[in-house]
């Protein structure tokens, strides 16, 4: 029974009738540290260890006492099941955030599906963002700017970011800006350019309703933000949005309805939608080094020093 694969996503995991989940990428971590090149410093913190809700901070080591910087807390991607925040890719990619902005990074590491379905990924990203305000972190208490808070994330992190931004309104936490970078939302009628290929769509449909067997459908509001019923876009209560797609990715559609419905949906932030020509899904995580990747980067900070 331990062989028999009872579900799978390709190149993501595999869920076995036993309950073993074999990853098949993503898995790879690296410790906190003081990095040579970027110069920015690094530590894990545990949020609530019942529910193993953790993030890593990050802080540019030569920042003056007492000064304020903008605090990011990001939401890495991996499709809900994979990566974390103490992995190689996400460690350099906030390593170069904070320095170049600069900023504190609070990178959450959340439970992972499908050991822990959905809704607990929302649920952990919620309880990192209120942890962040109580100021409890001596990093945070010292240089953290209380009205400079921004929320990031890509892919499926970027999906939570949407969720716990219009969370955050709701309960008065004060976000000044968001950028949903390649957000995965999804929806079960094809929009635009997207793939209609069933055999694709069906897949990425089981999918959801695998990690989410409770939720509401395909067309859940936590999957299809703009879909009929779902809270308005219009009630997010940050200042700024910024979304960014790339042209080869199969998301970009949904990304790009995203950024029209907010501007139609009488929000009074500034919305911003970046396409990237010839790039496919976060490119500029998968290869870091190249002139796109970086130029990705450069936006991100601007977008984050610019508030």
């Amino acid at each position: 029974m331990d062989d028999e694969v009872e579900f799978q996503f390709p190149q993501i995991f595999r869920f076995y009738r036993s309950g073993r989940v074999e990853r098949l990428a993503g898995t790879d971590r690296v410790p906190p540290s003081l990095d040579p090149v970027t110069g920015v410093n690094s530590k894990d913190v545990n949020i609530d260890p019942s529910n193993g809700v953790s993030a890593r901070l990050y802080i540019p080591a030569e920042v003056g006492h007492g000064k304020k910087l903008p605090v990011l807390v990001y939401i890495h991607g991996g499709a809900f099941c994979v990566e974390s925040a103490a992995s190689p890719t996400y460690h350099r990619h906030l390593n170069d955030l904070a320095s170049l902005t600069p900023l504190v990074g609070v990178s959450v590491e959340y439970r992972l599906a499908p050991e822990h379905r959905l809704p607990a990924a929302y649920d952990d990203a919620w309880t990192a963002l209120r942890w962040v305000f109580t100021w409890a972190d001596p990093w945070l208490a010292e240089h953290g700017d209380a009205g400079r808070v921004f929320l990031a994330g890509d892919s499926a992190g970027a999906n939570i970011a949407h969720q716990i931004a219009l969370r955050a309104a709701a309960e008065g936490l004060a976000i000044k800006g968001m950028t949903l970078i390649h957000p995965y939302f999804w929806g079960s009628v094809p929009i635009g350019t997207e793939i209609t290929d069933p055999i694709h769509r069906g897949v990425h449909d089981r999918f959801w309703m695998f990690l989410y067997p409770e939720s509401a459908g395909l067309d859940d509001p936590r999957r299809n933000p703009v879909a009929q019923g779902a809270p308005s876009l219009a009630l997010l209560g940050c200042e700024r949005v910024l979304v960014t797609v790339a042209e080869k990715d199969f998301l970009r559609e949904r990304g790009k309805l995203y950024y029209e419905k907010l501007k139609e949906s009488g929000w009074r932030g500034e919305a911003q939608l970046i396409c990237t020509p010839a790039a496919d899904h976060v490119f500029h995580l998968v290869l870091p080094d190249s002139e796109q990747a970086k130029a990705m980067t450069k936006l991100l900070s601007l977008f984050f020093q610019k508030c």
